[in-house]
């Protein structure tokens, strides 16, 4: 392994346990009663994963801003707005996916009732949460906010609506740019921003990111499409091959396996792009984005 990427997966466990051990902290015990909810609530949560979202909010802050403290409940807000999507989409009504996070999923263990009761929960804890930030109260409701409008009627949701009625169906690419823009990455330009506004980045700068955001974002859902056709249930955490058997909306249907792969390359090839005016200060995203395209360390 390259000094870069022990680079990058060191400080990815690091910073994942650092907003594993504050979400911990903030939500209930998985003994609390009533103890069904509250295991199921964890069950997905910590199950695994990169954290991707909240690392891209704490190192969107570190370009401009440095009490990375400050940034760690919002980063567990997000991922719990994540994972609350992720128990959704596994629900057998949507996606119907036994395996998430390399783990059985959510409904698989306690039931698709409780699964649909957990992925709630996790909502509203990731609004409760940004309340809980030790922020300027201004600042909270600009973040609480936002993640409305982008995880609502007119975003992950709106994606997630138009990707369900898109199955089965021939689609343009517009439908797809739509579906993509709105389920992946605005969540993922949501984190970036968030950490941009804690750490009260210039106007210019966050227009920038915002843009690194949609570029990274975009890539990320191309190469996650690749990968369920060239991926293995092993290294992915979920059942592979499944867009093609629901016959889903996805950039290899629409574009080709090849031209995608050339289309991920170039949205991450966009992304370093924009970070060049942080220089050494970008190095991690910049890393990150290499990562992205392959997933492999």
């Amino acid at each position: 392994m390259s000094p870069n990427k022990m680079l990058l997966k060191k400080d990815l466990k690091e910073k994942r346990e650092l907003v594993n051990i504050e979400v911990d902290r903030f939500l209930p015990r998985k003994d609390e009663y009533p103890k069904q909810i509250h295991k199921a609530i964890r069950h997905t949560l910590f199950a695994g994963g990169k954290r991707l979202r909240p690392y891209l909010l704490i190192h969107s802050y570190l370009l401009f801003g440095n009490e990375i403290r400050k940034t760690l409940l919002l980063a567990g807000a997000v991922e719990m707005l994540h994972s609350y999507t992720l128990i959704h989409d596994d629900l057998p009504e949507i996606d119907n996916d036994d395996y998430r996070r390399g783990k059985k999923a959510c409904h698989v263990i306690y039931g698709p009732d409780i699964a649909l009761l957990a992925g709630d929960a996790l909502l509203v804890f990731a609004f409760d949460a940004i309340c809980n930030a030790e922020i300027d109260e201004k600042m909270k409701l600009n973040f609480i906010r936002n993640m409305a409008l982008e995880s609502g009627h007119d975003g992950l949701i709106a994606g997630q609506m138009v990707d369900i009625l898109s199955e089965g169906k021939k689609v343009e690419a517009k439908t797809l740019d739509y579906i993509h823009k709105n389920k992946t990455a605005r969540l993922i330009n949501l984190a970036i921003r968030m950490g941009c506004e804690l750490a009260e980045a210039s106007e210019e700068d966050l227009a920038r990111m915002e843009k690194f955001g949609e570029k990274l974002g975009l890539a990320f859902q191309i190469v996650d499409d690749i990968l369920d056709i060239e991926g293995d249930q092993r290294s992915l955490g979920k059942t592979v091959g499944k867009d093609k058997k629901m016959n889903k909306a996805t950039y290899p249907a629409v574009y080709g396996l090849e031209n995608s792969k050339k289309m991920a390359e170039k949205y991450i090839t966009e992304a370093r792009n924009l970070l060049a005016p942080y220089g050494e200060k970008a190095e991690i995203l910049l890393l990150l984005c290499d990562f992205v395209l392959t997933r492999k360390f």
